[in-house]
């Protein structure tokens, strides 16, 4: 008879070490850091709106002087680059806050390379704002290098990881996802061929295009079932077999837990992905791809798989059974990914014909909306980035016309929207699962 799990009781959380304490100095730093940053991202979309609704005169010039002067660009466009490259800066802070609450070798290494990055950054164009993270990334350096001991390679994702390689069923997944991924190419193939009887480089191109974006899009279904599955049971999995308790006696601190339990996960997920890279490269034997697009793709690709697994990892902390971490995971990916961005973009239509074009302020309103909906959905993401890598040779910022008014406003192409959007969710639920994990089980 299956013994079923207790219950979760909420306790207060276990007491930290003193080098523990440390770490979160670091990382507490960090947070602030990125608390500082959007604040200033907010400020500065602010001042971009006062300018556009022309409240203050001659605001672009001189925010453009001011935020980002060496760069040569339209000053639309350079006040959008400042409020990115900021909500990038906001992305790494709050990973490499996890890092460090996780004693993470990458995360001591990395916050000196940000203050380095940001740094070139204020000298070759300008971007004063990056002097805010230069700041909190060298004061929390500062704290976590009096303690470097404290870092090395997580030994739970070691020991997961070899656990898993070393059986059969890891090498049994590949073969099948590559079978199956195989088998797709090649039906894909035989399909379109005789439906596209053209000949010629131009033809061979569209050939190249199709088996391309048919690999990604396949690869990506699979990536949004298989990343939850193999968290949803890392922290249930050992209560279950009633190896947690033994776990928290030792003294693994949670970060490290949590994380590495990911990070094991994640492993195995990059390696089907990377598996996977002789397929896609399949399309260049056609033409009509680019070095790029496999690059972005396999960014795309990436960040979908490490956001749907601290979904997974996150559901696992907070519900006692695997069963019921593995709906919730699911449940979660349908609604955030899927359901509510195609409902959304309903409302946004219906919104769009009933208020009209007539006004710039709307039509621009409904464009950056229609945006942000799209860098919610890993799909919508990587067919519009596809659409602008082919149509119009687009990896970043692009311009677009006004209807209303034939004005043009700086927008920018949905994977980078995207990338920010799911490291910050990932980042802000590996620390939820953290705390969770830190609750001392009744």
């Amino acid at each position: 008879m299956i013994e079923e799990a207790a219950p979760l009781i909420e306790m207060p959380e276990e007491a930290l070490t003193p080098r523990e304490h440390r770490l979160e100095r670091g990382a507490a730093v960090l947070r602030w850091g990125a608390i500082a940053n959007t604040a200033l991202s907010v400020l500065v979309m602010l001042l971009a709106l006062a300018g556009g609704l022309r409240l203050i005169p001659d605001l672009f010039p001189t925010l453009h002087a001011a935020l980002l002067a060496r760069v040569a660009a339209p000053d639309d466009a350079a006040i959008a680059g400042v409020i990115l490259l900021t909500q990038v800066n906001i992305s790494l802070l709050l990973v490499l806050m996890v890092g460090i609450l996780a004693r993470e070798v990458w995360a001591l290494v990395g916050v000196w390379l940000l203050a380095l990055v940001n740094l070139a950054a204020v000298a070759v164009f300008g971007f004063t704002p990056a002097l805010l993270t230069v700041v909190f990334a060298v004061w929390s350096g500062i704290v976590i290098t009096r303690d470097t001991g404290a870092f090395r390679l997580n030994p739970v994702m070691l020991k997961e990881l070899r656990g898993r390689m070393r059986g059969v069923r890891a090498f049994f997944v590949l073969t099948v996802y590559l079978a199956l991924m195989s088998s797709f190419t090649a039906l894909l193939y035989l399909v379109y061929i005789p439906v596209n009887r053209a000949t010629g480089s131009a033809a061979a191109g569209e050939v190249g295009r199709v088996l391309f974006m048919g690999i990604v899009g396949i690869e990506l279904v699979l990536i949004i079932f298989i990343a939850p599955a193999f968290t949803a049971g890392a922290i249930t999995g050992e209560r279950e077999r009633q190896t947690y308790d033994l776990l928290r006696t030792t003294l693994l601190p949670s970060p490290s837990f949590v994380l590495g339990k990911l990070e094991s996960a994640l492993s195995y997920v990059l390696l089907l992905l990377l598996a996977a890279i002789p397929l896609q490269s399949i399309a260049f034997l056609f033409g009509g791809v680019t070095e790029g697009e496999l690059v972005l793709s396999f960014v795309v690709l990436t960040v979908t798989a490490i956001t749907l697994g601290t979904v997974g990892i996150y559901f696992s902390a907070i519900t006692p059974r695997t069963l019921t971490a593995s709906v919730r995971s699911y449940s979660a990916t349908l609604i955030g990914a899927f359901v509510a961005p195609i409902v959304a973009s309903i409302v946004l239509s219906v919104v769009r014909t009933a208020l009209g074009l007539s006004s710039p302020i709307i039509e621009a309103a409904l464009v950056y909306v229609n945006d942000f909906l799209v860098s919610l959905n890993p799909i919508a993401t990587a067919l519009t980035t596809q659409e602008l890598l082919i149509n119009r040779q687009v990896v970043g910022f692009w311009t677009d016309t006004l209807a209303s008014n034939g004005s043009t406003i700086p927008r920018v192409s949905p994977w980078i929207t995207f990338t920010i959007i799911y490291l910050v969710v990932s980042a802000v639920l590996v620390v939820l699962s953290i705390r969770r994990t830190r609750k001392v089980e009744g």
